[in-house]
C-alpha cells in the first residue's frame, strides 16, 4: 500500500513567509527614516527660521512750514555813494590870505565865512573911485547951471544959439561921468566883497589847500577848500537793460524806494526815492544807470563810497513762499519733499517765480500750498513714502 503525501498547505507558508516579513520591515524603517527627517527638517527650521528684517529707521530732516504772505521784488545794482553838490572854494580877487575861517571836516552853512583876503588894496580903490565920482558930480552941477544961464540969454537973444548946445552936450557929458564912476563904485564895492569868501553850500569842508599868509589868484587852479553837500546825498547805480521797462512802468505810477546797503557785511545805510532813469542805455555795458537821492541825516553814507542798491518794484500780495533751502532740481525739473500724513515724505514737482532769484525765500506758483512742511535739509537720503523724523536744525547736520 502507497504512502499518502503530505499535505501541500502544510509546507506553503514556510517557503513564503520570510520575503513578506523583510518588506514589512523595509517600508517600516522608510517610514521611520521618513518621520525622522520630516522631524529633523522641521526642528531645522524652527531653529533657524531668519528673523523679520526691523523697518528703517526714520531719516530725520529739517522742516519749514510755507506761509502765504506780502513778498516785496526787489532789483539789485551795484552803486557810488556822489555828494549832493560838490563845490571847489577859489578866491575871486588877487591878494594876501589873512585869515582861514574854518575848521577842516567842520560842517558849514551857507554864506558863513571861510576866509578872508587882504581888503585894503580893494579898499583903497573904492575910495579912488567915490571921489571920482564927487569931483565929476561937481561939475555936473555947475555945468547944469551955466546951461540954465545960457537958455536964458538965448531968450533975450543975448547969446548964441550954439553956446547953448554945447553947454547943452558939456551937461550930458558930465552926467555920463558921473554914472561910470558910480560903476566903478559898484564894481570896487563887488571886488572888496570878494576878499570875505564864504560857503554858497550846506555842506562839510575838507583838507585846506592853501595857507594863511600865501598870496592867492583868481587864476589858481586847486582853489582853497573843497565844500562837500551830503545831506542829502545821491546814490548813482546800474541796471541790466532788461529790467528798464519794468522800472520804467513802476516810475510813470509814483516814486521808487532804493535802499542802500554795505558791500561787506550788507548793512543798510540808508533808504531813498529814485530821482530819474538816464537819457540813454549805455551800449557798451548794456546797462541803465539811476539817480537816488537820501536824506542822509546820520551821514552814514559817504561820497565815493560803493553800496549795493536794492530798487523795490512792485510788492506782489497773498503768495506762498518757502526757503530757497527747499528747492531741488532733478531729471524732469524742480522738486520738493512734502512731509505728508503719517511722517512720510512726499516729492512733489513745482514752480517757482523767478522774480526773487537769489533770496533766502523763493515764491511758489504751484505744488506746494500755505501750511505744508516743507523739507529744507536732508533731501539727500529721502525717496517718496520714506518715513522721516522731524528734528532741529542743528542734529540733522550731524
Amino acid at each position: 500500500m502507497a504512502t499518502p503525501d503530505p499535505p501541500a498547505t502544510a509546507t506553503a507558508p514556510a517557503t513564503h513567509g520570510k520575503p513578506v516579513r523583510r518588506f514589512g520591515r523595509y517600508v517600516l524603517w522608510a517610514v521611520l527614516v521618513c518621520a525622522v527627517g520630516i522631524g529633523l527638517w522641521l526642528l531645522l527650521k524652527v531653529l533657524f527660521k531668519p528673523k523679520p528684517t526691523p523697518p528703517p529707521p526714520p531719516i530725520p530732516v529739517v522742516t519749514a512750514v510755507a506761509q502765504s504772505s506780502d513778498v516785496p521784488i526787489y532789483l539789485t545794482g551795484l552803486g557810488a555813494v556822489q555828494a549832493y553838490n560838490t563845490v571847489t572854494i577859489h578866491t575871486r580877487v588877487d591878494g594876501t590870505l589873512l585869515k582861514v575861517a574854518f575848521i577842516e571836516g567842520q560842517d558849514v552853512k551857507a554864506g558863513e565865512l571861510l576866509a578872508k583876503i587882504d581888503p585894503q588894496p580893494f579898499q583903497a580903490q573904492l575910495e579912488q573911485v567915490a571921489a571920482a565920482k564927487a569931483r565929476d558930480e561937481a561939475l555936473l552941477v555947475n555945468a547944469r547951471h551955466d546951461l540954465q544961464r545960457y537958455q536964458t540969454l538965448v531968450q533975450e537973444d543975448s547969446s548964441p544959439v550954439q553956446q547953448r548946445d554945447t553947454q547943452v552936450a558939456l551937461v550930458a557929458q558930465d552926467a555920463a561921468t558921473v554914472q561910470n564912476d558910480q560903476a566903478q563904485i559898484d564894481y570896487a564895492k563887488v571886488q572888496l566883497a570878494y576878499t570875505s569868501i564864504t560857503s554858497p553850500i550846506d555842506g562839510r569842508t575838507g583838507v585846506r589847500l592853501v595857507d594863511v599868509g600865501n598870496i592867492v589868484h583868481a587864476a589858481d587852479t586847486n582853489g582853497l577848500v573843497v565844500v562837500t553837500q551830503i545831506e542829502p546825498i545821491s546814490v548813482l547805480f546800474t541796471l541790466p537793460e532788461d529790467d528798464f521797462e519794468a522800472v520804467n512802468q513802476q516810475m510813470a505810477k509814483g516814486q521808487l524806494t532804493v535802499t542802500a546797503s554795505s558791500r561787506g557785511d550788507s548793512k543798510v545805510l540808508g533808504t531813498g526815492t529814485v530821482l530819474l532813469i538816464n537819457n540813454q542805455i549805455d551800449p557798451t555795458t548794456g546797462t541803465v544807470q539811476l539817480k537816488a537821492t537820501f536824506p542822509n541825516t546820520d551821514h552814514a553814507l559817504w561820497p565815493g563810497q560803493f553800496v549795493d542798491a536794492k530798487l523795490l518794484v512792485q510788492t506782489r500780495q497773498h503768495v506762498v513762499t518757502m526757503p530757497t533751502a527747499a528747492v531741488q532740481r532733478g531729471p524732469k525739473g524742480l522738486y520738493a519733499y512734502v512731509v505728508a500724513a503719517g511722517d512720510k515724505a512726499q516729492m512733489r514737482t513745482i514752480k517757482i517765480s523767478t522774480d526773487n532769484t537769489g533770496s533766502p525765500t523763493t515764491m511758489v506758483e504751484s505744488g506746494i500750498a500755505a501750511g505744508d512742511r516743507v523739507v529744507v535739509d536732508g533731501q539727500l537720503k529721502l525717496k517718496s513714502d520714506s518715513r522721516v523724523k522731524v528734528v532741529p536744525a542743528a542734529a540733522a547736520s550731524q
